[in-house]
């Protein structure tokens, strides 16, 4: 990855034939081998971090005109603190562990920095500059390349929305999940477009319908005409194969004799709209240990309008069956259950799937818990949200 940056983007190539010891982590790009002076005077290496902005899948740009740093607090050689740069304590979340950030630096010429080359530049002359005055040997160009230090991500793309936003650590919590999600109708086709952008290793879809008109008003994506009548398990396949790898949706529904189809899997979502097939998930999913979400979104007509609830429904493996006997999923088939009528509405589907991300990267830690919800429903009329605690 980073002889590919280096080829397309001129600036990175100058720092790299100069000599400084380049390494690409993360949506990052780390400068190691940077000398500094720490309060003693004694010669320290540090290590410049900073964010690439990926403008297309090749070409890198700059964020902003500060840097992270991996190391002390640099010094003068009369051994006073560099003054004026800026920025303070912070930490960030890498691929590895022999470069731990602990603080940032903000020190903007007036023209600003017109490429890397001359921020990096800029930044190693008021670090090191000090440091080679006083030891003569010291060098920041070491010529030490380190290459494709992230060789395991499941997307096409650079994930640059986690490395913006300074989240990695929480979205390594992601990295061995396997996740099926079951039915792939209004609710979980939004539930798989949220996870296709969710760095899970496996997600595997089951859906045995076939798209038609109707599916193309309450789900995302862009639609073509020789979209309709294929399997949905095969559209979306190729709507979003392009965008990461470990994605394996298939042509089939899901019962309780499915135990091979889930096998390794570490949650799912259940977005099926017939009770009789919900109960034969659950006595798979429940029988196998996974943990998992059932969603439901029922709608009806109210003084000339609709009104109704969305629903998603926590079951673990710990209290799934207690969650079970409370009857808060439907497990049978109801005649003229409104439902079924498929007053379904892209908003609220796409909410529905929301909620239950939301809760499962709850679940997962990438959200705070403070009271882990079994069963929340959101009243469309107002909107309101009510929801039943394990503490309650």
């Amino acid at each position: 990855m980073l002889i590919a940056l280096a080829n397309h983007n001129p600036d990175i190539k100058r720092l790299l034939d100069r000599g400084f010891a380049l390494r690409f982590d993360s949506g990052y790009l780390v400068v190691r081998d940077i000398p500094y002076l720490n309060a003693q005077l004694e010669l320290c290496t540090g290590a410049f971090v900073t964010k690439l902005v990926f403008v297309d899948a090749e070409k890198v740009q700059q964020d902003d005109h500060q840097v992270f740093f991996a190391g002390g607090v640099p010094h003068e050689a009369d051994g006073r603190p560099i003054p004026n740069l800026g920025g303070g304590p912070r930490t960030l979340a890498l691929t590895r562990d022999d470069v731990l950030v602990e603080r940032s630096f903000s020190n903007k010429p007036p023209t600003g920095f017109p490429d890397f080359f001359e921020k990096i530049q800029h930044y190693v002359a008021l670090l090191s500059g000090p440091a080679v005055s006083r030891y003569p040997q010291a060098t920041p160009l070491t010529f030490a390349v380190d290459h494709d230090v992230v060789a395991d991500s499941v997307f096409t793309y650079q994930d640059t929305l986690t490395s913006r936003a300074e989240i990695g650590d929480l979205a390594a919590r992601f990295k061995d999940e396997v996740v099926a999600i079951i039915g792939l109708g209004g609710t979980g086709a939004y539930v798989l477009d949220f996870m296709v952008k969710t760095n899970v290793r496996e997600i595997r879809g089951f859906d045995a319908d076939v798209f038609h008109v109707h599916n193309a008003y309450r789900s995302p994506g862009r639609l073509q005409e020789d979209d309709f009548k294929r399997a949905k398990a095969d559209l979306y396949q190729d709507r979003y194969g392009n965008f990461r790898s470990g994605l394996k949706l298939e042509r089939k529904f899901i019962d309780q004799s499915s135990t091979e189809e889930l096998e390794g899997v570490t949650f799912a979502f259940v977005c099926v709209d017939k009770g009789s097939a919900r109960a034969g998930i659950f006595d798979l999913l429940i029988g196998l240990k996974i943990p998992f979400i059932d969603v439901g979104l029922g709608l009806n007509r109210q003084q000339s309008a609709l009104a109704g609830m969305l629903r998603a429904t926590v079951y673990l493996p710990e209290d799934a069956e207690e969650i079970r006997a409370k009857a808060l999923s439907e497990t049978a088939d109801q005649p003229g259950d409104e439902y079924r009528t498929n007053i379904q509405i892209s908003e609220l589907n796409a909410m529905n799937a929301c909620i239950a991300v939301i809760r499962y990267k709850q679940y997962r830690g990438f959200y705070v818990e403070d009271h882990p919800a079994y069963h929340i429903l959101m009243d469309t009329t107002m909107p309101r949200f009510f929801v039943e605690t394990r503490h309650e």
